[in-house]
């Protein structure tokens, strides 16, 4: 049996036996092949993010050998005329074709978000957990994409952790799971959950004042990192124990699979191919639901204004009214939503205006469906999500000048802030510039925030445009790699 293993080292293996798969950007062909699921990726998007510096002049003919080279690997015994069943060609580019089965990350979010009784949900999580090999896609980790995709399972990760846990405390297994709360309080001393799971397994096991001790030390750890006091979660859970409340000898709640909100969306472009493929995608999503279609400006602020939605997906030219102009409208209202500027190209000289409108960010028309998906999420959550093509115009552009208007402010800022900066500006999330710093994901938010207030701006995107006006961001930096 054919499987692929991207939880720890990347591995394709046959029957138990590892494939040769090649160098490592031929690797990368089939790592970014299996992150898209089974959805097609473009050839030219597969060259974009495969040299996101710039891509040598034969890039196509030397995808198409890597394919080559990859197909002959994981099916040995394909005749040389015979059509390709596992990386297949899927116009204008190429597809992986897998069973759930034999791809260990998409495996692993299957069981992660299974439900159930105690006993099932505590099963399910030992053997997500069993799957994790280490850090995912640590092979790709420069490339946004891999990084990306990264994040995200690291973060189901730490939920099967926290899910089984809550199992486990169901179950009646506080003393068991312990040590193992005690190393992941340790591991994430930011994240609420963890002490609060600790402290009631501690709790249970008659060890009230170990229990309040580990509130303790995560108000502290809260403190030194965030300025801030514990949540009101714990800070309940802190006087129900010193109550020696009657419902904390109950047994506790498995923690249920995080559901995320529901997105509300507006499409606005002038092409109807364009508004029809955004509607695939949002269709495909959980969570996200199409509010309403714009064909031009005047109408996107008539429907935004009629519908309310979470976010908008605005072309940046459009007839009648531009996108950019009706940005500027949409977010001059009182509670606006975010708004996401779509281009064709990247290249278009409107996009230096919209950033400092305070738009929170850029995709390309032709990325995969699931980088558009993380921008919504990303934009949803806060964080300015610009693509990678799109960061390189701005950088160029701003080569070697630096812009009199920019804010005087950013000449003060101490070293820790300005590595925060210039990594917002190159398109990272929190999570990312976290784990690009090793650094809690609170403290970046912290931050990030303190960068808003100190320079008088309001959207995380107005940072970005602050970075390169002042020449923070030039071309060769590789603070984001």
């Amino acid at each position: 049996m054919l499987t692929f293993n991207a939880l720890g080292p990347f591995q394709a293996t046959h029957d138990g036996l590892p494939l040769d798969l090649g160098g490592q950007r031929q690797m990368a062909v089939l790592a970014r092949l299996l992150v898209a699921r089974g959805r097609a990726v473009p050839v030219n998007m597969l060259i974009d993010e495969l040299w996101p510096g710039g891509p040598p002049a034969q890039a196509l003919s030397t995808i198409q050998g890597y394919v080559s080279r990859l197909r002959r690997a994981l099916e040995p015994g394909r005749a040389p005329r015979e059509e390709a069943g596992v990386l297949v060609s899927a116009p204008p580019g190429y597809a992986l074709r897998a069973e759930a089965g034999q791809v260990d990350s998409w495996r692993f979010e299957t069981l992660v978000k299974q439900e159930g009784e105690a006993e099932q949900v505590w099963t399910a999580m030992e053997a997500a957990l069993d799957l994790w090999r280490g850090p995912a896609l640590a092979e790709f980790a420069d490339l946004m994409w891999a990084s990306t995709e990264a994040s995200r399972l690291e973060e189901l990760r730490l939920v099967a952790v926290e899910r089984r846990a809550g199992a486990g405390l169901l179950l009646g297994r506080a003393a068991e799971l312990v040590p193992d709360l005690e190393a992941y309080a340790s591991a994430c001393p930011l994240r609420e959950e963890a002490w609060r799971l600790l402290a009631q397994a501690l709790y249970r096991t008659g060890r009230q004042g170990d229990a309040l001790g580990a509130l303790r030390r995560a108000r502290e750890v809260w403190r030194d990192e965030l300025g801030l006091d514990l949540s009101g979660t714990l800070q309940r859970l802190e006087a129900d124990m010193l109550a020696q409340a009657p419902h904390l000898d109950e047994r506790a709640q498995p923690v249920p699979v995080p559901v995320q909100a529901r997105l509300r969306v507006v499409v606005a472009d002038d092409q109807a191919l364009v508004r029809a493929g955004m509607r695939v995608v949002l269709d495909s999503e959980p969570g996200l639901e199409l509010a309403g279609e714009a064909r031009d400006g005047e109408e996107a602020i008539a429907v935004v204004r009629d519908t309310r939605p979470d976010l908008v997906l605005m072309d940046i030219q459009m007839p009648r009214l531009d996108g950019l102009t009706a940005a500027r409208r949409i977010l001059a209202d009182a509670d606006p939503p975010k708004v996401i500027m779509m281009t064709t190209f990247g290249t278009d000289d409107n996009l230096y205006a919209a950033l400092r409108a305070g738009v929170s960010g850029f995709v390309l028309k032709t990325s995969a469906p699931e980088q558009l998906i993380a921008a919504m999420r990303a934009a949803a959550a806060g964080d300015a999500l610009i693509d990678p093509a799109v960061t390189t115009r701005l950088i160029s552009a701003f080569a070697g000048r630096t812009d009199p208007g920019a804010p005087p402010e950013l000449a003060g800022l101490p070293d820790a802030q300005i590595d925060v900066l210039k990594l917002v500006a190159r398109g990272l999330t929190n999570r990312q510039i976290a784990q690009t710093l090793v650094v809690q994901e609170r403290s970046v938010a912290a931050t990030v925030a303190s960068l808003l207030d100190h320079l008088g701006l309001f959207e995380r995107a107005q940072l970005v445009m602050a970075a390169y006006e002042s020449g923070l961001i030039r071309p060769g930096d590789r603070e984001a790699r």
